[in-house]
């Protein structure tokens, strides 16, 4: 109780100086009316940027959509595929032009080695009956992706379906290809080693 005792002699001798550092008068009342401006303004702000950020979204999908609708090269691409003219990468960009050169260049150099391992008689009539279904299958999808295409020239995942479509054509060919090549090898080695 000594404790107690000196903290309230304490408080009871400097009882002048701690009431000295009271806040002025209406000092809580200007406190509190700034807590509730302050609130009511973010109310207002974030409700604001909301409509402003509304707005410029629908601006930018009306300015979009009308781009599209007025723009020359997709009207030119939906009217050469109404003429039945295919619609290729190459119509869509010059860099995509470049990528599907490259592509069709590799492809039909594939095409050319299966064909000469065909003349050579590496490749049984099942085997070649079964590549040239594979290829026609090819075929009707590369029709279906250009008529995609000409419907959605700017459509990037028609335009990626078309890049897929060439990597994959290119990719089973090589490895077909490839194989072949090995096996002519080994048949060639065995028959050496004879």
């Amino acid at each position: 109780m000594k404790e107690k005792d000196y903290i309230e002699e304490l408080i009871a001798n400097n009882l002048d100086a701690l009431n000295d550092n009271e806040p002025f008068e209406g000092h809580f009342e200007r406190f509190e009316a700034k807590l509730k401006a302050k609130n009511r303004t973010r109310k207002i702000s974030l409700n604001l940027v909301l409509k402003v950020a509304a707005v410029v979204v629908f601006a930018f999908l009306a300015t979009n959509q009308a781009f599209i609708y007025f723009s020359p090269d997709s009207q030119g691409l939906i009217l050469n595929a109404n003429k039945s003219k295919a619609v290729t990468l190459a119509s869509v960009s010059p860099e995509y032009q470049e990528v599907e050169f490259y592509y069709t260049t590799s492809i039909n150099t594939g095409l050319e080695q299966w064909n000469a391992l065909s003349a050579e008689g590496m490749i049984s009539e099942d085997e070649e009956a079964m590549m040239q279904d594979e290829l026609k299958e090819f075929e009707r999808l590369y029709k279906n992706l250009q008529s995609d295409l000409a419907a959605n020239p700017n459509d990037e995942r028609v335009i990626n379906a078309m890049l897929e479509f060439y990597q994959t054509k290119l990719s089973l060919i090589t490895m077909i290809v490839n194989k072949l090549e090995e096996v002519k090898q080994q048949k060639n080695n065995h028959n050496e080693s004879i």
